[in-house]
């Protein structure tokens, strides 16, 4: 089962995590959250499979 670890607030930080955490190992996907805005941004989850979400927390914390 994937779970949310983090919503990153736009996608371009959604994939700055996303490469972060697939070069630590984790497997990775990504989940716009509503619409996009005029500004073609929009909210997007991050998840990770739930053995894993420990782990990638901890990662994420450090950033």
């Amino acid at each position: 089962m994937w779970t949310v670890v983090y919503i990153a607030p736009n996608n371009k930080e959604a994939e700055k995590l996303e490469k972060l955490l697939t070069k630590e190992g984790f497997l990775v996907k990504l989940k716009m959250i509503g619409l996009p805005q005029a500004d073609c941004t929009c909210s997007v989850e991050i998840l990770v499979p739930e053995s894993e979400v420990h782990e990638a927390m901890e990662i994420i914390n450090t950033i």
